[in-house]
């Protein structure tokens, strides 16, 4: 289902950019014609082999199929982007090389253009200029996306005020982090320098919330070892996101608390004296018998205590808010990851990314610390937040 999902609008695509890259811009039955669709055919059967086969073989087999597919990917996602604004422009230049005005001396009465069939020449020069102007821009946007993506997260500061919280614990830091999607494209040196920058802000509790890993532990278990490494005040916990499921949740909780970084299923606990922590999980894990529950991660708190959840989806806020959390740490939309799709986002999520108010309750989505598919990053650069906790008082 998710290969026919994404593989129709992805063969629609190949077909727009051979009838805009190779049709318009190659005279029939030549040569470059020729090579221009088997170089369309073979871009589609190129992704398509990353879709499928980077989910079946192991990372390190995985990448080569992986890096060209994905990459490829951006770049038809832009192609497209850029060939369809320039239709319009594209089009009245054809139809001005279709006009040419009346013979002089035709008589007193005002000429009309008269369409005649247009120089082939001209209509290939204006389709070749603009498959040129389309790949440099498309080009260009997926090479700065590239470097946003496979660069360091940006480290960000967002207080945060509860009313709840004790004077004594003002200030307490809580470094969040989600998304690092540990695959074929991102391994142990990507783990090991959220490690590092997180270490380095010195947090008195580090937050995982969920999508750490795309491929079983035994794929990934070396990748995510660095993890035992964090180092804070009062522990790291982790609470699953949809593709802990995809990839083997219970064999992932038991590595995660092997490594030190505690999991949170629909539990709680208090931390430093006055902080209520709470972690439940993804709404996906309705599907495995494993799904959120509320009620039973609350059970017991400390009512006077400030509440925090963690939980991977932001849609989840609705149940946070109604249940009196005061702060709801979140990841998954990747703030859209790649522009447009921060303007999608909005139609599942109530938020895109940073720090906004449902009812009572603060949500906070992080836009998270890797990518999925494509290692490109446009318009939603990743990051690791440190929230920092104010008391109003």
């Amino acid at each position: 289902m998710f290969l026919l999902i994404l593989g129709v609008p992805v063969a629609l695509g190949h077909l727009y950019l051979w009838r805009r890259l190779v049709v318009d811009t190659t005279r029939p039955r030549t040569l470059g014609r020729r090579i221009g669709t088997l170089a369309v055919a073979g871009a589609f059967l190129m992704l398509m082999s990353a879709l499928v086969v980077t989910r079946r073989v192991p990372p390190e087999y995985g990448k080569f199929f992986a890096w060209p597919g994905f990459v490829w990917l951006a770049v038809l996602f832009y192609l497209a982007i850029a060939l369809g604004i320039a239709e319009i422009p594209r089009r009245v230049l054809l139809r001005r090389a279709t006009l040419v005005p009346a013979a002089v001396g035709a008589g007193p009465d005002p000429v009309e253009p008269v369409e005649v069939v247009p120089d082939p020449s001209r209509r290939l020069f204006i389709s070749r200029s603009v498959a040129i102007g389309s790949g440099i821009a498309a080009g260009g946007v997926v090479g700065y996306g590239m470097t946003q993506a496979l660069g360091a997260p940006q480290l960000l500061n967002v207080p945060v005020t509860l009313d709840k919280l004790q004077a004594s614990l003002s200030g307490f830091r809580i470094a969040v982090v989600s998304d690092i999607h540990l695959g074929p494209l991102l391994g142990r040196s990507h783990t090991e320098r959220i490690v590092r920058m997180i270490n380095e802000q010195e947090a008195d509790l580090v937050a995982i919330v969920g999508d750490l890993v795309d491929g079983t532990v035994a794929e990934l278990g070396e990748a995510a070892a660095p993890l035992r490494d964090l180092v804070s005040k009062h522990g790291s916990f982790f609470v699953t996101g949809n593709h802990e499921y995809f990839s083997g949740h219970e064999q992932w909780l038991a590595e995660l608390d092997r490594l030190g970084v505690n999991p949170l299923r629909n539990e709680g606990l208090t931390v430093a004296g006055g902080i209520e922590l709470v972690g439940v999980n993804d709404v996906i894990g309705e599907s495995y018998n494993d799904g959120p529950d509320f009620e039973r991660a609350l059970a017991g708190r400390d009512k006077k205590n400030p509440l925090v959840l963690l939980a991977h989806q932001p849609v989840q806020v609705s149940d946070a808010s109604s249940h009196g959390v005061d702060l709801q740490l979140s990841g998954h939309t990747h703030g859209g990851q790649m522009v447009p799709f921060n303007f999608v986002v909005p139609v599942q999520q109530p938020s895109v990314a940073g720090l906004s108010k449902v009812d009572d309750t603060w949500l906070y989505v992080s836009r998270g610390a890797g990518f999925w598919g494509p290692p490109v990053r446009v318009g939603a650069p990743p990051d690791i937040t440190m929230i920092e906790l104010k008391s109003a008082g």
